[in-house]
């Protein structure tokens, strides 16, 4: 069976609670002896700890279950350390402004990396009076295309969906500079400064 949860995360996590075995077990109602267990390796929490041990550490259940607790160094909420996550099993685009766990169809999406423009991911970009007009000569059929076009700049995020059989372009309101990014379901994401 695999394990749902590590006891290396669970110790780990405890520890940063300055928490000893013997405070979590009375936390949540078990023996010292079964905490021991857990972060050994030994034995596995009942899944229905998994939502008090969550708490008892400050984190939540998806945290537990990844072993990551994410903290968001992107406290200003600069948009242009955006991350975005798109769900290879629904095609749901996520957006945050900081380090996240996202998950989605039941499991966690990583954030995507994005490269910079090729010449099949061309994104052409031209001014008009206050719009940025944005496109990308990309085919557009259901097996590949351009899912979504985005502007990013400092304090706006903004992102328009695009589907199969129709054209990969966008309007974006012209603003201070920022990035663009075009996410093709093949090859990912790709961006372009402004």
């Amino acid at each position: 069976m695999d394990q749902y949860v590590t006891g290396a995360a669970i110790k780990r996590l405890r520890e940063k609670q300055n928490l000893t075995q013997a405070d979590l077990a009375v936390i949540l109602g078990v023996s010292d002896k079964a905490v021991s267990k857990w972060e050994t390796g030994r034995g596995y929490p009942d899944i229905t700890l998994l939502e008090p041990i969550a708490k008892a550490l400050r984190i939540s259940v998806i945290e537990l279950l990844s072993g990551n607790d994410i903290i968001n160094l992107n406290r200003s909420s600069n948009i242009l350390k955006s991350e975005l996550y798109v769900c290879p099993v629904c095609g749901n685009i996520i957006h945050s402004t900081g380090e996240a766990i996202v998950s989605c169809c039941g499991i966690t999406v990583p954030p995507l990396e994005a490269e910079e423009k090729d010449e099949e991911h061309f994104i052409s970009c031209e001014k008009t009076e206050d719009e940025y007009y944005v496109s990308v000569s990309h085919e557009m059929t259901r097996e590949h295309h351009i899912s979504f076009l985005a502007f990013v700049s400092s304090d706006k995020f903004d992102m328009v969906k695009l589907y199969p059989e129709g054209n990969a372009e966008a309007r974006f309101r012209l603003q201070r500079p920022g990035l663009l990014y075009c996410y093709c379901n093949r090859h990912g994401l790709f961006k372009q400064r402004v």
